[in-house]
């Protein structure tokens, strides 16, 4: 009765869609409420009635979402790893990459920390702050800096969480993680008059919460990290390991950072209306694209062990079973918000120009969810085998072909272009997925012949 409810078990020998759900679940609920954590500082700040506060955290979004990155890049590469070492027997080199994970994203963000106070005034200036922000932008961007080794270490932890398949531990620690910002932006912002440094400081006090959960969990109740925190030395070959798959999520995060940009730049050419409906569209794309996502982040301990303990059977039965959940998702919420697409852009704005510019967008951003999907499947499929080549491929491929796209599109078809540029974009990505998904699936195929054989 033990073993059935260990997550080992889950990665081993549960039948695949138990897996799927036990996996899947905890991270779907975690990345909602991950929306509902980028919505907290905002309405604490909102409280204090100041549009220039409220400008500089808009203006800071891109730091937290690089100290991300930071913080995946050694979470999910090595992650990923420990979970294939952990299928082989090999746990002490797998602890010995959870603390080289570890040690590493402190060391990181200590030097971004340095950077941050060497160079503030053009961070804060390239973040798009005009004079009548600037002062605040640069409180709040050099307390989430000074402090972006905790946010960096909470993210890369939460993934060596997951690595043994502890979806419900990753979960409740984002949980910690949002109850704590609630009472320290009450605290810091309404009670201290701190403002934007306390919206700062609770995001790294959070992440320190729930970074110390994650750290207690791994040292006393891991199955098979238990001790990491005296590792930390890793031969170069085995950090080439999880640089290979890790350097993808700083690629994701950087083109993401330029397409967002550049798609609020057009959008601007053709006025709020324009920039609203996009709004709008993708605040309502969000529900299916985080029940993909956690679906196929969800997966990805699942494949890395499938993978490595050489259970073929098990993995193809998780391709496909996570690859019609995916489809059946975004189909049927296409369905049903196309059907109620006016009221439902009726429950952001009643304004006629946004609900006409609204319906068009939101059209088009729920086919690209779909194809959005299918694309995180692949490159998660790609990253738990350890496959650094088609991995990376996808991201740069992701990021940088939206750029010729959308300005293409917008020469030749104005704000039509402009609105189908994401969704052009992500079809291609996703057939060029599915194409290096046919070379993975032919390997994959191969090494089951060699095992049958022997």
């Amino acid at each position: 009765m033990k073993e059935k409810h260990s997550n080992s078990y889950y990665l081993d020998k549960a039948p695949v869609h138990k897996s799927i759900m036990h996996l899947s679940i905890p991270m779907m609920l975690g990345m909602s409420a991950g929306t509902l954590y980028n919505l907290i500082n905002a309405f604490f700040i909102g409280l204090v009635h100041d549009t220039g506060m409220f400008s500089a955290i808009t203006l800071g979004l891109p730091i937290f979402t690089v100290l991300m990155a930071f913080g995946n890049m050694f979470g999910v590469g090595g992650g990923t790893f420990i979970t294939r070492l952990a299928a082989t027997g090999e746990k002490e080199k797998a602890k010995r990459v959870a603390g080289y994970s570890f040690y590493s994203s402190l060391g990181i963000g200590l030097l971004i920390a340095l950077v941050a106070w060497l160079f503030i005034s053009p961070i804060v200036q390239g973040l798009g702050a005009d004079q009548a922000v600037y002062e605040y932008t640069s409180q709040y961007a050099i307390t989430l800096l000074g402090g972006g080794a905790i946010v960096i270490l909470n993210f890369a932890l939460e993934q060596l969480v997951r690595s043994e398949g502890a979806s419900k531990e990753s979960m409740i620690g984002m949980f910690i993680s949002i109850a704590a910002s609630i009472v320290l932006d009450v605290l810091l912002i309404l009670i201290l008059n701190w403002h934007v440094i306390g919206a700062a400081l609770s995001i790294v006090l959070a992440n320190a919460c729930s970074a110390a959960y994650y750290v207690w969990f791994l040292s006393r109740r891991s199955e098979n990290l238990r001790g990491f925190l005296g590792h930390w030395k890793l031969q170069v070959r085995d950090q080439m390991e999880v640089f290979k798959i890790g350097v993808s999520e700083l690629l994701q995060t950087s083109f993401l950072i330029v397409s967002t940009l550049l798609l609020n730049h057009y959008a601007m050419i053709y006025g709020e209306s324009v920039v609203a409906g996009f709004g709008i569209a993708l605040r309502v794309v969000q529900l299916p694209e985080f029940l993909a996502m956690g679906i196929f982040m969800g997966i990805i301990p699942l494949v890395a062990h499938s993978f490595a303990s050489k259970k073929f059977g098990r993995l193809k039965a998780t391709y496909k079973q996570a690859s019609l959940y995916i489809i059946g998702i975004g189909v049927l919420f296409i369905g049903i918000v196309y059907m109620f697409k006016e009221p439902v852009i009726r429950l952001f704005s009643s304004d006629a120009a946004v609900l006409e510019a609204g319906g068009s967008i939101l059209v088009a951003m729920l086919i690209s969810a779909l194809f959005t999907g299918l694309t995180g499947l692949f490159t998660g499929i790609f990253k738990a085998a350890g496959e650094g080549i088609p991995t990376n491929i996808m991201a740069i491929c992701q990021g940088t072909l939206f750029i010729p796209v959308i300005i293409v599109f917008h020469k030749f078809y104005g704000l039509t272009g402009i609105i189908w540029s994401m969704t052009v974009t992500e079809i291609i990505t996703s057939v060029l997925g599915l194409i290096l998904f046919a070379y993975h699936y032919r390997r994959i195929n191969r090494m089951q012949k060699q095992v049958v054989a022997v």
